[in-house]
């Protein structure tokens, strides 16, 4: 059984995944960096994205992430508030600790392609 099947499959992870954009467009650091973003596609994607770091059957087809986040100047304060509300919608939707840990593992090893270096002043 992979960690997609454990957590109860595609409407959990749609579950999970609509806590979790409730809860960083609740969120005053965050929440314009995603007016005029079309949240509806953004679940879409995400879901599909988790879904398949997690062993479920949807392949990720979407852009390489580093080009996709480079517009947005990400700060590590930034990412890690996106991880801990990921965190925190995980639990809200009763998943296992063993893929909460699983799922932030995957989103911390794709730091590096999300976050934006400081640029220089000057």
């Amino acid at each position: 059984m992979t960690a997609y099947d454990e957590i109860g499959g595609h409407s959990a992870m749609k579950l999970g995944v609509a806590v979790f954009y409730n809860r960083v467009v609740a969120d005053p650091l965050l929440a314009p960096s995603f007016e005029g973003i079309s949240l509806a596609r953004l679940r879409a994607h995400q879901v599909a994205f988790l879904s398949s770091a997690i062993g479920g059957p949807q392949a990720f087809a979407g852009r390489d992430l580093r080009a996709a986040h480079a517009a947005f100047s990400i700060t590590d304060e930034a990412f890690d508030r996106m991880v801990e509300h990921l965190e925190f919608a995980l639990r809200d939707v009763s998943t296992p600790e063993s893929v909460t840990a699983q799922v932030l593992g995957v989103v911390e090893g794709l730091r590096g392609a999300i976050v934006q270096p400081a640029r220089a002043v000057g």
